[in-house]
């Protein structure tokens, strides 16, 4: 993990450590930018609005109180042998922009080469949500992904592919559609053979 990697992660643990506003509060504030937005907070339909967003959040962004060590902290030496790539492909993801605050939607395409053992399957679409549910951007989360692949399982190599839409350029702004933004990172045999990188684009159907 990079120097300006670890300082956001230090950062984000001291904050989570910091007190949070109270349910009350962030429902007070979801009645502020209703009003903001030039609806009435009171009105019948809008009354209960405030306690659903912040129930919401909680769905939304609950990577922030997830641990990717813990979830990668299993793994199993006993594959009779085996040391290729294991791959999971298409996992699909949301995440919410950290600019606008608005979703990104996707799928990741996750492949590591076993040194230490291997982790259970399904811990891999965890790590994916772990940091899917927090505030975002692609390219910090491919890095957050990938980062947690090389710290937990001390793989030979890893490579992570991120595709998604993301609504801040669908719903505002220059309003595309069906634009698809793609972000990938390699490490160890990953980074250096190109034969092994060309297999991994081979799995996934990128070839």
């Amino acid at each position: 993990m990079d120097a300006q990697m670890k300082s956001s992660e230090a950062s984000r643990l001291e904050r989570r450590d910091a007190p949070r506003p109270t349910r009350e509060q962030a429902e007070e504030a979801v009645r502020t930018l209703i009003a903001w937005a030039g609806d009435d907070p009171e009105r019948e339909g809008l009354l209960e609005t405030p306690a659903r967003v912040t129930k919401a959040f909680g769905e939304f962004f609950a990577g922030y109180s997830q641990d990717a060590s813990e979830i990668l902290k299993r793994t199993f030496r006993d594959v009779g042998g085996y040391d290729d790539i294991v791959l999971m492909r298409d996992i699909p993801f949301h995440s919410h922009c950290e600019h606008h605050m608005v979703p990104f939607v996707g799928k990741a395409h996750i492949a590591y080469l076993p040194h230490d053992g291997v982790v259970g399957l399904s811990k891999l679409a965890r790590l994916v949500e772990v940091f899917g549910r927090r505030l975002q951007t692609q390219e910090n989360m491919t890095a957050q992904i990938i980062d947690a692949l090389n710290e937990n399982l001390n793989p030979r190599g890893a490579a992570v592919m991120l595709e998604a839409e993301h609504m801040c350029m669908t719903m505002r702004g220059v309003r595309a559609h069906d634009v698809a933004t793609i972000t990938h990172r390699f490490t160890g045999v990953f980074a250096e053979d190109r034969e092994e990188r060309d297999r991994f684009y081979a799995l996934i159907g990128r070839r």
